[in-house]
């Protein structure tokens, strides 16, 4: 199915997590919470293996995706590659729920992985909402007084079974929502109502058949959300399209595979950006990413480059992350300089042995995820851009490129 210009793309919900240990009741309660059969429900131990993402409408938080954990105490034989799971989940959780039994005994050394998550979660800047469970079969009230000499939060009450607590749940979960979430616009303030944009959409192999990549839907959604006047062209039409305009556009957003073409032919008092570059400020952090860039001019035919992709698919002829940017960063650095791709989730924990990544838009993922990917190269100290900054600083433009 395609993307529509309604339709609230996975990577812009509300990603809750839930979390505890095995059979503390968490499938339950999301299914409690949801009112929908989202996760199997079991007396046995470990009914969770890998995370389940069910993305839902739920008022009044609106669109969200709940993810369904593996307990992080999982000890079967597959136990350490699913907690690596909830691991990752846990990367792209802007809002975690963290699940306790009401009849679970109250000791340090009882709750030593809640804890450890907790402050996992605290460190990110991610809300936490610990929920006590199963009250049909316990008093809440020793765990709630543990929780909260030992954390400092008022912990929920509820009862999965029975559904005693679930308004509650919803009514504390959007108190906890982060301030901002939701508030950020990918083209910023860069322009208003009326403002004209030009969009330079170059429909090659890599656009799927009769539809439009993401990241151009949601810009082009957003424009009109602010009244913009819109003008969307193929890189071929983008001179005509000038010559029939009586003033030059506001703003020109083009693909960063045609930058240097577009910048070469915009009228001067037009400002320029890209859909990437637009991204790496929605998604990441684009001033990090402009000192990647310039980080860039360090290398050497010796050097290594990882190239991180959202997608999965398949590599298309004159694919951007495998064959234009490694052709484009060879000629600059030298043809033995080497590069490598991941795709999807597969970014490596050790990256001390690369000297610059590059990542995608990342329109596929939620800016938690991007960011913890940009935290850990922060950690390690290694230099990290994305497609569209580093095009346009490869083609020696991106001091004229506009940033929101």
């Amino acid at each position: 199915m395609g993307v529509t210009l309604n339709d609230t793309p996975s990577a812009n919900r509300l990603h809750i997590g839930v979390y505890g240990k095995t059979n503390s009741g968490k499938s339950a309660l999301i299914n409690a919470f949801t009112g929908q059969e989202v996760s199997i429900v079991a007396d046995v131990a470990g009914t969770t293996t890998d995370p389940v993402y069910k993305a839902m409408e739920i008022h009044p938080l609106g669109a969200c995706t709940i993810i369904d954990t593996a307990g992080f105490d999982d000890d079967s034989s597959l136990g350490g590659q699913r907690v690596e799971r909830t691991k990752l989940a846990a990367e792209k959780t802007d809002l975690a729920v963290m699940v306790c039994a009401a009849d679970s005994e109250c000791s340090r050394e009882n709750f030593t992985e809640e804890l450890k998550w907790y402050r996992y979660f605290r460190e990110k800047g991610t809300p936490v909402l610990f929920i006590i469970n199963k009250t049909d079969l316990a008093d809440a009230e020793e765990l709630s007084a543990f929780l909260k000499r030992e954390t400092g939060e008022e912990a929920l009450a509820v009862s999965a079974k029975t559904g005693e607590g679930m308004d509650e749940v919803k009514t504390a979960l959007v108190r906890k929502v982060p301030e901002n979430f939701g508030s950020r616009l990918i083209t910023g303030d860069m322009v208003k109502e009326e403002d004209l944009v030009l969009l330079v959409m170059p429909q090659d192999i890599q656009a799927p058949n009769g539809r439009l990549i993401l990241p151009q839907v949601q810009t082009l959604r957003e424009l009109l959300d602010k009244k913009c006047l819109v003008m969307s062209v193929t890189t071929d039409k983008l001179i005509p399209a000038l010559k029939t305009l009586s003033a030059p556009p506001k703003l020109i957003i083009t693909d960063s595979q045609v930058f240097d073409y577009v910048y070469e032919n915009k009228p001067k008092e037009s400002m320029l950006t890209s859909f990437s570059v637009l991204f790496a400020a929605y998604k990441g952090d684009l001033p990090y990413y402009v000192q990647g860039a310039k980080a860039m001019d360090a290398l050497t035919e010796k050097s290594r480059v990882l190239i991180a992709e959202c997608c999965t698919h398949a590599p298309l002829a004159e694919d951007i992350g495998r064959v234009k940017l490694p052709r484009m960063l060879r000629k600059r650095f030298g043809e033995k300089l080497q590069v490598e791709n991941v795709s999807g989730t597969d970014f490596p924990k050790d990256l001390s042995g690369y000297d610059l990544i590059i990542q995608c838009g990342a329109c596929m993922f939620n800016r938690k995820y991007v960011l913890s990917r940009i935290d850990r190269a922060k950690e390690q100290e290694i230099p990290m851009t994305n497609y569209g900054v580093a095009i346009a600083h490869l083609t020696g433009i991106l001091e004229h490129v506009a940033m929101p």
